[in-house]
């Protein structure tokens, strides 16, 4: 049963990671604007800033969770997931590639792990 700490945990952690990810995308807009960085390398940077950016947000929704961080981890993964999911499909009329499957399945580990983490910092304390 999802206690009342844990679902503001996973608030906390959605609106991280999706300021964190709107960040990230203002500023590679920036950058493919006004310098010389080629779409090509974008991929790859946007699947790094993708896998911080979940972990991080798994990290703060374990922290506010404050227990059962795999749990707070896992749903703030796959809350991202749906959202990107369901405005690609709503906005684009287009599903999840098996590559774009691949990225998401690793950014929910990442938000995993990160929820993990923020259950232990916390309680290392």
């Amino acid at each position: 049963m999802l206690r009342k700490h844990q679902f503001i945990g996973l608030l906390y952690g959605w609106i991280i990671v999706l300021g964190l990810i709107l960040l990230a995308s203002i500023v590679l807009g920036f950058l493919l604007r006004f310098t010389t960085f080629h779409e090509p390398a974008l991929t790859w940077v946007a699947l790094v800033i993708g896998l911080i950016s979940l972990f991080i947000g798994g990290l703060v929704a374990g922290i506010k969770g404050k227990e059962k961080g795999w749990f707070s981890g896992i749903f703030t993964g796959i809350g991202f997931t749906l959202f990107t999911f369901l405005v690609q499909y709503m906005g684009f009329d287009q599903g999840f590639s098996l590559e774009q499957s691949i990225h998401h399945a690793a950014y929910i580990l990442a938000a995993l792990f990160g929820g993990v983490a923020g259950v232990n910092i916390l309680n290392s304390n």
